[in-house]
Order: C-alpha cells, then sequence, then structure tokens
C-alpha cells in the first residue's frame, strides 16, 4: 500500500510546476484523499483513467498496475488553490486523536504537538469505522468518530 506522503508530495509539486493535472496510482486510499480535497473546492474534477490518458472507459480493460487517477488541479487568478498539502501523521510517528484533541485543533486549539487549522484549512483523518474510513476532521467531529490525522492541506 502507497503511504499518504507519496500522494501529497505530487499533488504538492503539479501545483507548484502549474501543471493543470496529474495522475496518481488508483487506490482506495488516493481516491478517499483526493474526493476529500474535491469535495473542499481544491481540485476541479477526478476522472480515472490510464497511464496515458484520462479515460474512464479504457481504465477497465487495462491491467491494475496501468490504472491511475487523474486529478483537475484549481486555480484561481492563476495562482493555485492548494498552496500546502502537508503530512501530520508519519510512518515512524503516527497521530492518534481521540474526539476532545480533534475538536481541539479544528476550533483553533493545539493538540499532539498539531498546530490548529486556520481559516480554509482541512485536516484528513482515517477512522476505523468500515462506512466512513476516510473523512475531514470537521466530518469526523460530526459523525463522533477519532482516528489518526493524516495530513492537512491548505
Amino acid at each position: 500500500m502507497p503511504l499518504p506522503y507519496h500522494l501529497c508530495s505530487k499533488i504538492q509539486n503539479a501545483f507548484r510546476a502549474r501543471h493543470h493535472q496529474v495522475s496518481v496510482e488508483h487506490t482506495t486510499q488516493n481516491l478517499a484523499i483526493l474526493s476529500i480535497l474535491l469535495r473542499n473546492g481544491f481540485l476541479t474534477t477526478l476522472t480515472r483513467g490510464t497511464t496515458q490518458l484520462a479515460d474512464p472507459i479504457q481504465f477497465h480493460s487495462v491491467p491494475e498496475s496501468q490504472r491511475r487517477i487523474w486529478a483537475m488541479l484549481k486555480y484561481r487568478d492563476d495562482r493555485p488553490v492548494l498552496s500546502d498539502m502537508e503530512l501530520i501523521s508519519t510512518p515512524s510517528k503516527r497521530v492518534f486523536m481521540e474526539l476532545k484533541e480533534l475538536r481541539c485543533i479544528v476550533t483553533g486549539g493545539r493538540a499532539k504537538q498539531v498546530k490548529p487549522l486556520r481559516m480554509g484549512e482541512i485536516a484528513i483523518v482515517k477512522t476505523k469505522s468500515k462506512e466512513n474510513q476516510w473523512l475531514e476532521a470537521r466530518e469526523a467531529l460530526r459523525l463522533n468518530l477519532a482516528g489518526e490525522v493524516i495530513c492537512r492541506a491548505r
């Protein structure tokens, strides 16, 4: 399973290089994180495709190793909407938060060496729930689900 920092660095590098789209490996983790970014307005669209192009029709006819998720990056006034995407939980230091700690970072407090979320910033949380495994921190609070804080985007 690929680690989330591959996705974070790939998306951030694509925005800094002013690319209009980027392809990432097709995994449920990548799809979940990208859909959270899409729902929060950091991306324009998501499309399944192959290593060469974003074509949902060819997606099912290629081998698993050539399947990709294509994300269309969003720009406003020729500036990238996503300015920074950083990892919070690393492979060597995983950051798990209870509801009280999640509420603290969402409302402007600090918890477990994690800075509070600023205006327009989101945190992505991996919960133990099967139906809602990947959520934005505010959604996790609404559903009363604690979990591992994977990354933040602003």
